[in-house]
């Protein structure tokens, strides 16, 4: 995998090691990141992404010292350092050098990786509902795309994998339909597009507000709502959104299949549409 890393003003190629064993990101997961897309020549809601990282370095008690704007430059900058057109992963992060359960903010730490990371074709993926939940805001930094949520989402595809499914459907703590363990999630019944109520549980992914935008626009009702397990398997179709594939359909959920329905193709192909218009070329969205 060709890659290059920003770090302390200049490009590494490869791993380069920027983290020691008294790093606190090391031992205490003071870690924040985020990722996001360029393929085929765009990169939407690249701005989007940089402003979120800033947010999510902050709601960690992390002092960012780069603004939107700044790691905007460094991402367009990265992505120089591969062929046109080229499909990658573009993955802020900020971190703690030092510090003793809190990371100390004033050591706070910036990198910026550039990767090669091929698009999933859009054939859907399997899930299953998972027995293990998201915290609330209560238990954890669900305020911040953190590293330190991630081990909570890995633990659930593994034992879906464990199953046979390529993913889990997470639900919250009060046993409500939360998010896949690597995406938000969408169900379409009657020609309605339901998702999830954000209630701090999840990310309220910059994927899925584009994708509620879009499909609102083009005459489709989108409800943001509290949704209950059951309600999965009485659906027409599944689809999942995030920034690794975009817009994705489920083609099983445990024992009930499904076929990639009407609801997920123009959320797909709506995206694709606003990608390649005006000034998401830039990552600049409207």
């Amino acid at each position: 995998m060709a890659s290059w890393t920003y770090v302390d003003g200049k490009w590494l190629s490869g791993n380069p090691p920027i983290l020691g064993p008294m790093s606190h990101a090391m031992w205490q997961s003071s870690l924040v990141f985020d990722g996001a897309r360029a393929f085929e020549g765009v990169t939407p809601d690249l701005d989007r992404h940089c402003t979120r990282i800033v947010h999510s370095a902050r709601n960690l008690g992390l002092g960012p010292m780069l603004s939107c704007g700044e790691i905007l430059e460094i991402a367009r900058e990265g992505i120089t350092h591969f062929p046109s057109g080229s499909a990658l992963y573009i993955r802020p992060m900020f971190w703690a050098e030092t510090g003793f359960m809190g990371g100390d903010p004033e050591s706070t730490r910036f990198a910026l990786s550039v990767y090669e990371l091929a698009m999933p074709p859009a054939t859907g993926f399997t899930a299953t509902l998972s027995p293990f939940r998201r915290p609330s805001l209560e238990c954890a930094p669900t305020n911040a795309k953190a590293a330190c949520l991630y081990p909570n989402s890995g633990r659930a595809i593994a034992d879906a994998r464990s199953k046979g499914f390529d993913n889990a459907v997470m639900l919250d703590l009060m046993g409500h339909v939360s998010e896949f363990a690597s995406a938000n999630i969408f169900f379409a019944k009657d020609g309605v597009a339901h998702t999830p109520v954000p209630n701090g549980s999840f990310l309220n992914g910059i994927t899925r507000q584009r994708v509620m935008k879009l499909l609102r626009g083009a005459g489709i009702d989108v409800q943001e709502r509290t949704i209950a397990p059951a309600e999965l398997y009485e659906a027409d179709e599944i689809f999942a959104t995030g920034n690794f594939g975009k817009v994705q359909p489920i083609t099983r959920l445990d024992h009930r299949r499904f076929e990639p329905g009407k609801i997920a193709h123009r959320a797909r192909e709506l995206y694709w549409e606003f990608a390649f218009t005006g000034p998401t070329r830039s990552g600049t969205a409207p």
